[in-house]
């Protein structure tokens, strides 16, 4: 079983890659509304969830007005994203399991899964060096991810680097 320690800290950096690349969406957010961003910043606030605020954007970068490279670039970007959320998700509602040494063990999520006749709840999954590994590459995926997010943002022609 993997180490509580360990654990954690690949849960801290995931939690610090995932918050620092979802604000990012604030400057698409803008730029895809021709706003400034403080206006930018009220809509993705008042949004609050990962989902509303991916979907939005997503929505603004299909609208006919949205150039073809932005949406598509856009479009890709959110993708990544979405593939991602779902382990960060994972590791911030689940329920952890300890061994006898006060290790975690496993994770359980916290979501119904509703049959015709049963309800079942709670996936397990051991939390061993296969599963830290995946931790280490979402964390690694989403600072690419942000890379991208900056790249496409200093390609933007009104955009400005000052302004953040």
């Amino acid at each position: 079983m993997a180490a509580t320690h360990d654990v954690l800290l690949l849960v801290g950096r995931l939690n610090y890659v995932w918050t620092n690349t979802e604000s990012l969406l604030i400057y698409v957010i803008a730029h895809l509304l021709k706003v400034e961003k403080e206006s930018a910043i009220i809509v993705f606030l008042t949004l609050n969830t990962t989902r509303a605020r991916i979907d939005l954007t997503e929505r603004l970068a299909k609208l006919p007005t949205t150039p073809a490279e932005t949406r598509d670039e856009v479009l890709a970007i959110t993708e990544r994203l979405k593939l991602q959320a779902k382990v960060r998700n994972k590791y911030n509602h689940c329920i952890y399991s300890f061994d006898e040494q006060g290790e975690i063990s496993s994770t359980q999520m916290m979501r119904l899964v509703e049959g015709e006749k049963d309800v079942r709840y709670g996936k397990v999954q051991q939390v061993d060096a296969r599963e830290l590994e995946r931790l280490d590459n979402a964390i690694r995926e989403i600072a690419d991810i942000s890379k991208r997010l900056w790249a496409f943002l200093r390609s933007r022609p009104n955009f400005d680097e000052r302004s953040i």
